[in-house]
């Protein structure tokens, strides 16, 4: 990935952030992408917003792992 840092608006979905990171490290359709945040999936529908208040570091960040995967192994 190009960045490790993203500043994105707080009414941004996970869903939404999903389709952005999968288009700029170019994922085929059948690579699946996982967010972990705090070693759990987080819903598609909550937004980065209600992420950050739930999940943010001490730092000020709110650090998201990822994870691809081919869907046919």
């Amino acid at each position: 990935m190009d960045k490790n840092k993203y500043l994105v608006p707080s009414d941004l979905t996970v869903g939404q952030f999903y389709f952005l990171i999968r288009r700029r490290i170019q994922l085929r359709a059948e690579e699946a992408l996982f967010f972990f945040v705090d070693d759990t999936i987080p819903p598609t529908s909550v937004t980065m917003g209600a992420l950050f208040d739930e999940h943010h570091d001490t730092d000020g960040f709110l650090y998201i792992a990822y994870s691809d995967e081919s869907v046919y192994g």
